[in-house]
């Protein structure tokens, strides 16, 4: 087993990759640098990469090259959008670890403008119990002269600085006095982000947290709380400064999502401010710009399914004609905006199940469900289950009701001639429909009823769907 990266002289580096050429090293741990085209391995089995979010577009096209015949496994707290998306439509295999370690507890987070005065108390508060801090500062060129006002701040505290453009025996010697509490303080950039574990460090101030990322964010709260003791990190923003509407989604979420497990919600945050990215591209997050996000999705799920040489059921949208009051009327839901945002999760009701969170939610926040709003969540699962059954139109009418099926409709015979028989007024035609401006022979089943309101026909049409959604093949 051996290490390769930064902290070892050329010469070491250089037998290393001999060795691992010749076969004699069977597990190599390291930094980036395992990366580079000079590293050659003789028979490479299994690749672990951790902390998957440190690793850029030409490292992945990289790794890419290297695991061609290999076993990948990548480890994260906060996946990239682009990586979690991957794993939610199925590209990728995810397996998720909530379990936290024993005799822990969750970082107390705050977020709040820089204050001297709290800088100083929650670095004074730290040293009296005998611990040490964090202090992020990310801008290397002024970093002895922020020192230098932390330290007037501060006069008690002992302060070391840590960054990526010291030196490598520099940067070591720093980080071994800081861990043998030889200081109390260390000023850091982001090179502390990952991989330090200092149970005696309980307090970081954040500087500028707002220019920072989500994933970094959580990242870095990670490096404090390692211990039995409680653990406080305090994101700061400069004072008076307008914070851009993504840095204070960022802020917010880093503050909501305190609790054990909570990278993965991080990150399925962070997929939704910054989007999932380009699959085939450069890009590891962005926004769709031509096609919406659900039919991205749908597509992407397709896609994978054939390459699985899954059976991809044909989805039919089928057409709604239920001349019934069903909308949200402004004196429920009086901003437009609330409205078109229910509107949308309206149509994506699925089952039952879905359809009673909608209701939930309607509830919680609006009040008692008026009944063109009910109306509405009738027709959206009855256009669901229709969608189930393959039906391409359901319409109602005074005492008839008409179901057509599409030329996908897969539906077991007997089952539905059993259907037809027990439902009064029920008969089964072929008839010439208009589909997308073209004519087409359908199979239509037509239901008449006398003295049937269309209110009455669309609970008979629901109750019909129901039943004939047992029809279906599997």
């Amino acid at each position: 087993m051996e290490l390769l990266s930064r902290f070892r002289t050329p010469a070491e580096q250089e037998s290393i990759k001999q060795r691992l050429r010749k076969g004699e090293i069977d597990v190599l741990i390291g930094t980036h640098s395992i990366l580079a085209k000079s590293v050659k391995f003789r028979d490479l089995g299994l690749l672990v990469i951790d902390e998957e979010q440190r690793f850029g577009v030409n490292h992945k096209e990289r790794i890419k090259e290297l695991k061609k015949n290999v076993d990948v496994l990548t480890l994260s707290a906060t996946p990239i959008p682009r990586t979690l998306h991957m794993s939610l439509s199925g590209i990728r295999d995810m397996s998720v670890i909530e379990t936290p370690p024993e005799a822990r507890y969750p970082v107390q987070t705050f977020v709040t403008e820089y204050n001297e005065q709290l800088v100083r108390e929650a670095i004074l508060k730290e040293l009296a119990r005998g611990g040490q801090v964090y202090f992020l500062y990310n801008t290397v060129k002024t970093m002895d002269l922020f020192a230098a006002s932390l330290q007037e701040l501060v006069p008690e505290a002992r302060i070391a600085c840590a960054h990526g453009q010291m030196s490598e025996r520099r940067l070591e010697s720093t980080m071994m006095e800081f861990m043998e509490g030889k200081f109390d303080v260390l000023l850091c950039s982001t090179i502390i982000e990952n991989g330090l574990d200092i149970s005696n460090v309980n307090t970081m101030i954040v500087y500028d947290a707002d220019a920072l990322g989500l994933s970094q964010l959580y990242q870095l709260r990670g490096r404090v709380g390692r211990g039995a003791r409680l653990g406080y990190c305090y994101l700061t923003f400069r004072r008076n400064k307008v914070l851009t509407e993504v840095a204070d989604k960022r802020l917010t979420a880093i503050k909501e999502f305190t609790q054990f497990g909570a990278g993965f919600r991080i990150a399925m945050r962070d997929l939704e401010i910054r989007g999932a990215g380009d699959i085939l591209g450069a890009e590891q997050s962005g926004h769709m710009a031509e096609v919406g996000y659900e039919l991205y999705c749908k597509l992407i799920n397709a896609a994978v399914k054939e390459v699985k040489n899954e059976p991809v059921k044909p989805e039919t949208d089928t057409a709604m004609e239920i001349p019934l009051d069903a909308h949200i009327p402004p004196k429920y839901i009086p901003r437009e905006q609330g409205r078109i945002a229910m509107y949308k999760r309206i149509a994506a009701i699925t089952d039952l199940d879905s359809m009673r969170d909608v209701q939930d939610e309607l509830i919680d926040r609006y009040g008692e469900i008026p009944k063109p709003v009910q109306t509405l969540l009738d027709i959206s699962l009855l256009k669901a289950k229709a969608g189930e059954v393959g039906l391409s139109s359901v319409s109602v009418k005074q005492e008839e009701a008409k179901l057509v099926f599409s030329p996908d409709a897969s539906i077991s015979p007997e089952k539905f001639f059993s259907v037809v028989t027990n439902t009064p007024g029920a008969q089964v035609v072929n008839k010439q429909v208009k589909t997308d401006g073209r004519e087409r022979n359908a199979t239509v089943l037509m239901i008449r009823q006398r003295k049937k309101s269309p209110e009455d026909m669309f609970a008979i049409a629901g109750e019909t769907v129901e039943r004939l959604l047992k029809c279906v093949n599997e």
